[in-house]
C-alpha cells in the first residue's frame, strides 16, 4: 500500500514540475523522503495498533474416543469424516459378558430378597438388607457397563482415522479420534505491541485461505490473559534462566455466519485485522491491504 501511495505522489510530482505547476527545487526533489517518513509516522505505524493484523487459525476440539469396558468389537457403522450427531453410535462391543453378569446379579438379587423377608431377628435382617443393598449397587454397575459396550458421538462431529474394524479387541486405549465441530475456536495471533487496545466485542475482518478473494466479518470474544511462555511450571528445582521472546498474543474470534464456522476444516488458515477504538482514519487503509491479501490467495499458497 505503501508503494501504491508514493507510486501516486511521483507520478503527480511529475506532472506538477512537467506542466511548470511547481519549480523543481531542492525541497521538492526532497519532497518523496518528506512524504514517505510522514506516512509512516502518520500512518503505517500507529496503524500497527489502531487496526492490528495477524495469522489467523481454525481449531476444533478433539476427542479421543477411550471405551469405558474391554471386549471383542462387532460392528462399526460410522464412516470417517461423515457429519454425526450427538448419541450416535460409533462402535459397538459384544454385549453378551455384560448382559450375563446382569441376569446373574438379578437372580442373586431375588434370592437374598427371598431370603430377608424369612429372616426373624433383627441382626438377620440387617445383614440380609446390607446384602440387598450392595447386589443393588453392583446391578447399577452391571447395567451401566452393558449400556457402555455401545459407544456413542460425545457432540456433533465427525469422526476421523477410523481404522477400528469389526473383530478387533478393544480396552481402556484410545481407538478412534472425533472432531467436534459443536463449537470453532477462531484464534488470531497479534504483536504484543500491537494489542494494547484489543478488547471483547470490536469487530474483525477476516480472509481465509479456505476461501480467497472472500472477507469474512466477526467480532473479538476475548483475549487470552495467559501464553506459554508467561507460565510457571511446577518443579523441585530453582528458576533456569530461558532466552525470552516477545511472542504474540493469541486472540479469539467469533466468525458472525455461523454456518461458516461449522463448515471451515480444523487448521484452516488466514489473515485477520481488528479494528480498536483507536486510530480509527487508518481503519481505511487496513481494509484494503486485507482485501489485497484476499486476492493474492488465489496465487499465494504460503
Amino acid at each position: 500500500m505503501m508503494i501504491a501511495i508514493m507510486a501516486v505522489y511521483l507520478v503527480l510530482l511529475f506532472a506538477l514540475v512537467r506542466f511548470g505547476i511547481v519549480t523543481f527545487n531542492l525541497f521538492w526533489k526532497c519532497s518523496p523522503f518528506i512524504v514517505l517518513l510522514l506516512l509512516n509516522l502518520l500512518l503505517f505505524i500507529p496503524m500497527g495498533w489502531g487496526a492490528p493484523q495477524g495469522a489467523a487459525l481454525v481449531v476444533r476440539n478433539a476427542v479421543s474416543i477411550i471405551p469405558n469396558v474391554a471386549g471383542e468389537v462387532i460392528d462399526v457403522p460410522v464412516e470417517g469424516n461423515t457429519a454425526l450427531k450427538t448419541g450416535d453410535v460409533l462402535f459397538r462391543i459384544d454385549p453378551v459378558p455384560y448382559e450375563a453378569q446382569v441376569r446373574a446379579i438379578e437372580a442373586q438379587l431375588k434370592l437374598t430378597q427371598l431370603f430377608e423377608r424369612d429372616s426373624g431377628r433383627g441382626f438377620d435382617v440387617e445383614q440380609r438388607q446390607s446384602e440387598v443393598d450392595q447386589l443393588k449397587a453392583q446391578l447399577e454397575t452391571a447395567k451401566w457397563n452393558l449400556d457402555k459396550t455401545t459407544v456413542r458421538a460425545p457432540a456433533d462431529g465427525y469422526a476421523t482415522n477410523v481404522a477400528l474394524r469389526k473383530g478387533a479387541r478393544v480396552a481402556s486405549s484410545p481407538v478412534m479420534a472425533f472432531i467436534d465441530t459443536s463449537q470453532t475456536l477462531v484464534g488470531v495471533e497479534i504483536s504484543q505491541n500491537d494489542a494494547r487496545y484489543v478488547a471483547a466485542g470490536q469487530p474483525v475482518e477476516i480472509t481465509f485461505k479456505f476461501e480467497p478473494g472472500i472477507v469474512r466479518t466477526g467480532k473479538v470474544e476475548t483475549v487470552f490473559q495467559a501464553i506459554s511462555t508467561g507460565q510457571a511450571q511446577v518443579s523441585g528445582t530453582a528458576v533456569a534462566p530461558t532466552e525470552i521472546q516477545s511472542a504474540p498474543f493469541v486472540i479469539r474470534v467469533k466468525l458472525d455466519d455461523g454456518d461458516l464456522a461449522k463448515r471451515l476444516p480444523a487448521g484452516s488458515t488466514g489473515t485477520a485485522a481488528i479494528f480498536t477504538e483507536a486510530v480509527k482514519p487508518t481503519h481505511i487503509i487496513r481494509k484494503v491491504l486485507l482485501r489485497q491479501i484476499a486476492i493474492l490467495n488465489y496465487v499465494n499458497p504460503f
